[in-house]
């Protein structure tokens, strides 16, 4: 049935995709990607192996892609109540959602601002503290500059935008959310989510395992699901895998978990 797509309607329209094949009774799953990323960079292996048996709705976020980079500041919360706004545009709530990296961390403020968008949750890699990260990871980040983007990032980005500066505002966005804009999430607020949640890590990941079995034990319907890999590599990310085989290892879990 190919792909549609569209913008939503609002102060900052998010593009979107529908990946249609499946005429399954499921809900939607919602695919939201992390920093630097697109639809295509993040969910370009994944997509594949889920359309036909699964509804896929995949969005760009806030100055990455086909979506504009708007006026404001990038936050998790913004971009949560954006994707809500889309949902109920679409009418698709409530929808089983996974979110990577960033993406993951906009994910948490979907299902905690928004509890009957969300019928299953799915957080991979997502920090929801500062101190969930790896050693040397925000030194890094803030040493890091333009020039330190992934080729494959650039490539994907100046694709979907067809414009050059494009991703360079992309940058300074992704970067400035978490180096000013990412405070910590608080317990609570963790401890307030309904969905039946997956809390997923790598072990080879920038984040820390301690953190993520800390977030998975504060939601009260939570598991967690630690695989083999880095960063991505185990959703077919872009610019950590080399090939599709830690995902198709990785996916029968979050099939499982979904059904």
């Amino acid at each position: 049935m190919g792909v549609e797509h569209g913008y939503s309607s609002g102060e900052l329209p998010l593009y979107f995709e529908w990946h249609r094949e499946s005429q399954a009774a499921q809900p939607p799953l919602l695919l939201v990607h992390g920093g630097g990323s697109t639809i295509d960079s993040n969910w370009g292996r994944l997509i594949p192996e889920l359309e036909a048996s699964r509804r896929i709705l995949a969005v760009e976020l806030q100055g990455h892609g086909h979506t504009g980079s708007g006026e404001r500041p990038a936050s998790f919360e913004a971009s949560a109540d954006g994707v809500a706004a889309l949902l109920r545009e679409l009418s698709v709530e409530p929808c089983d959602v996974l979110g990577f990296s960033n993406g993951g961390q906009v994910a948490l403020q979907l299902a905690v601002r928004h509890p009957r968008a969300v019928r299953r949750l799915v957080v991979a890699s997502a920090p929801f503290r500062r101190d969930g990260m790896v050693d040397g990871f925000w030194e890094g980040l803030a040493a890091g500059s333009f020039a330190d983007l992934p080729q494959p990032y650039l490539e994907a980005d100046l694709k979907a935008s067809g414009d050059p500066a494009h991703a360079e505002r992309m940058f300074h966005l992704d970067r400035e959310l978490m180096l000013t804009g990412f405070t910590d999430f608080p317990d609570a607020l963790m401890a307030s989510i309904t969905a039946p949640t997956l809390v997923m890590a790598a072990d080879q990941d920038v984040i820390r395992i301690d953190h993520a079995l800390r977030l998975a034990s504060l939601i009260p319907q939570a598991r967690l699901l630690v695989v083999p890999g880095n960063h991505g590599d185990y959703l077919g990310e872009l610019a950590a895998a080399v090939d599709a085989g830690p995902l198709r290892r990785t996916l029968p879990f979050i099939v499982d978990f979904l059904a």
